[in-house]
């Protein structure tokens, strides 16, 4: 017997590469290419750093009270943490505690098996159709608990309210979480359901659609319930998870409504823009509701695609796994990204 017995055995997730330069394209984490709210810059900016001596708010209950307002919620509605990554981690933690095993899409967010084999929770991966869409009958089965990404990841494809409806209405037993980390790029919230339904929790994120992706601020809408038990599955561990300058930025951030609109705006027709030109390109890809594409070429291996694409500084993302390793993740940038990546495509098709 050894100490390395003892060892947690397990494969993690692997994050975008993150190229240790800064002349170079990087479209391979789903960040936002604009800058958060001058708000928010203002917000870090004017701290008054004497106060970092103090603990935050141990529950961020003015940021909690910022998104309630917001949603129309009450404040025991909202969950805050160090981004939906560590909410949703308390979440498998909080929630999967059966012997039956959660479900969710064997094509979706990686981190869920990572959690669950971490976790020793007991799952199974239902497949998606052929053309990528989840479909919600196939969640007609017992189970421990349901985890739907709504848009999807790597795939884009968002559904509609009857979608989650369908989902949620065959499992009032088990806890559903909608993980909505793309919704503000055209997906549907299941926010209408939640007073319909107490078994929902939705879970969304600052880090795409707010552009900040390194301040670590993700959160939770769910009944009272279900809230006071994330917070006691939090208290358990770390009772402090967010710092006072996230807490400030966000709030900052929730508070400057029209600047959100406009960006989510600028990167929704840079992602028609993306996609028109792959698909001149010969490209096939189902339309997005996130900020990314998933696209696919018949003539030519997704694989030598981007490395001919990271020799030219242009980074995207590409999974070795069954069924999508012929497709690309490309991530919404600039205009001026994006031209460079159509220039780049059309050379090497040629």
């Amino acid at each position: 017997m050894s100490w390395k017995d003892n060892l947690i055995k397990i494969q993690p997730y692997t994050a975008g590469e993150q190229p240790d330069k800064t002349d170079f394209i990087k479209l391979n984490a789903n960040e936002n290419p604009y800058p958060p709210s001058p708000k928010v810059i203002r917000a870090i900016r004017e701290f008054n750093g004497e106060n970092l001596k103090k603990y935050p708010s141990a529950d961020a209950v003015p940021l909690r009270n910022a998104l309630a307002k917001r949603f129309g919620l009450e404040c025991e509605n909202v969950f805050a943490g160090n981004g939906s990554d560590d909410v949703l981690a308390l979440c498998f933690r909080a929630f999967f505690n059966s012997e039956r095993p959660i479900i969710y899409p064997d094509i979706t967010y990686s981190f869920y098996l990572v959690w669950c084999e971490m976790l020793k929770i007991p799952y199974e991966t239902i497949p998606v159709d052929d053309n990528f869409n989840i479909r919600a009958e196939d969640y007609r089965r017992p189970n421990g608990g349901v985890v739907i990404a709504n848009p999807n990841a790597p795939t884009s494809i968002g559904r509609g309210l009857d979608f989650i409806r369908e989902i949620l209405s065959c499992n009032r037993e088990s806890i559903v979480i909608v993980d909505e980390a793309y919704v503000d790029f055209g997906g549907t919230s299941a926010l209408p359901l939640l007073k319909e339904y107490e078994n929902l929790v939705i879970t969304q994120t600052f880090s795409k659609s707010r552009s900040m992706a390194g301040m670590r601020i993700g959160y939770a809408l769910g009944n009272s319930e279900i809230i006071s038990t994330l917070f006691a599955a939090k208290d358990s561990y770390n009772s402090y998870p967010m710092d006072s300058v996230a807490i400030a930025a966000g709030i900052a951030s929730v508070e400057d409504e029209d600047y959100f609109n406009r960006m989510i705006s600028r990167v929704v027709s840079s992602r028609e823009r993306l996609t028109a030109g792959l698909r001149a390109l010969g490209f096939n890809l189902p339309d997005s509701s996130a900020n990314f594409v998933f696209a696919e070429h018949s003539n030519h291996a997704a694989k030598d695609i981007c490395e001919y694409l990271k020799a030219k500084d242009i980074y995207v993302r590409y999974f070795s796994k069954p069924r999508i390793d012929n497709r690309l993740r490309i991530t919404v940038g600039t205009d001026g990204e994006i031209d460079k990546l159509l220039d780049a495509l059309s050379d090497y098709l040629k």
